[in-house]
């Protein structure tokens, strides 16, 4: 196969499973975000754990996958990102760690303050990855500042605090509105009672916040960041309305801006209805609609460089061998249909309300 469809095939295949990883461990983040405040008792508490209890440790083989893949498909990229991102990075790993521990943990002990211990566990593991990454997200969107030197060993010239700048943090909040609006349409699927009551609350504040957040932030990309433009000798710019080039050249990629707005205003006003789907189904359509929108606005490149733009990774000069695509390929081919039929097929087992009447009355095998 031609190296170059090849390289847009695996631009697209790691995109599909980030935004795999988002739709599915994404409710299951927003979810346990919504926890302290969504359920007022433990059973309450133990409904809204539950409700995600089935199939969070399945969701997250769509992170390790997206991680194995990109060491695979963009060595040099995974090694530019874990280097320049290695504080932020393990801030995430040792939030995660608390939803593992905090889901087996929590029930071992009928203690009250043993249990809110590890509700806030769950809290904060959800609600620093779900930041973090639309805060990366935000500081590609900008440029990193990292350059490489002659034997190709790139040197990381920034800080964690200067991650933490005024666009990224916004991109941030992007990112966790979207998935507490998303975790929300779950509980509103998936609990009854004053449960679902609170989720439709918070679906409808989450979403029209990310809402407004998501457009300001895309006017500041049009009308005020610096973006990057490739050049026809395989270099690069910076230019303040670059990322919108793409829109210009196909204008069919405006689907996605459009589907992040539609989706997001969708899961708002579809809050509280009688049947939770077309609420969910909305706030998915939202969060596929967000990723695609700054994966098309930065394509070809992945990660560019703010201190030398000649130095900026892209999808032509950071991917594998052919061999290695072609190889990954197949597997792909093979395993990912299968993977998707067993997902389905819990999502079917597994489906249905969490009630308090049920929680009260199985209290040792549920959670």
């Amino acid at each position: 196969m031609d190296y170059t469809v090849l390289q847009v095939i695996w631009w697209a295949l790691i995109g599909t499973l980030l935004i795999g990883f988002a739709l599915t461990d994404g409710f299951d983040m927003g979810a346990c975000v919504l926890l302290p405040f969504v359920a007022r008792n433990d059973t309450e508490r133990r409904v809204v754990v539950n409700a995600v209890g089935a199939t969070w440790e399945g969701n997250q083989v769509w992170f390790v996958t997206a991680g194995g893949a990109t060491f695979a498909a963009w060595p040099r990229v995974y090694a530019t990102a874990f280097s320049g991102f290695y504080i932020a990075l393990l801030l995430v790993l040792f939030a995660l760690f608390f939803r593992p521990v905090g889901f087996d943990y929590r029930g071992k002990v009928s203690d009250p303050r043993w249990r809110g211990f590890w509700d806030w566990a769950l809290f904060g593991g959800s609600l620093v990855p779900a930041l973090v990454f639309g805060v990366a997200f935000g500081n590609l969107l900008q440029g990193v500042p990292f350059e490489f030197d002659a034997d190709l060993r790139s040197t990381y010239t920034g800080s964690f605090f200067a991650l933490l700048n005024p666009f990224a943090l916004l991109c941030g909040l992007v990112s966790l509105c979207m998935l507490v609006t998303h975790g929300a349409a779950l509980l509103q699927l998936k609990t009854d009672g004053a449960v679902r009551a609170r989720a439709a609350r918070a679906q409808r504040w989450a979403g029209l916040l990310g809402l407004v957040l998501f457009v300001l932030a895309g006017v500041w990309v049009a009308t005020a960041l610096a973006g990057f433009r490739a050049q026809d000798n395989g270099t690069a710019v910076a230019a303040v309305g670059a990322w919108m080039d793409n829109y210009a050249r196909w204008p069919a990629m405006l689907v996605a801006p459009l589907l992040g707005v539609l989706g997001l205003a969708g899961a708002a006003a579809l809050s509280g209805r009688h049947s939770g789907t077309a609420g969910f189904l909305s706030s998915s359509a939202g969060i596929i609609g967000i990723i695609l929108t700054a994966g098309f606005s930065m394509f070809p490149f992945i990660m560019p460089s703010s201190t030398d733009t000649a130095h900026s990774l892209t999808v032509w000069n950071s991917t594998s061998s052919p061999l290695t695509l072609e190889i990954m390929l197949f597997a792909v081919v093979v395993f990912l249909p299968i993977i998707l039929a067993y997902t389905s097929w819990v999502y079917k087992i597994m489906f249905g309300r969490v009630t308090s009447q049920a929680i009260e009355t199985d209290r040792h095998t549920l959670y």
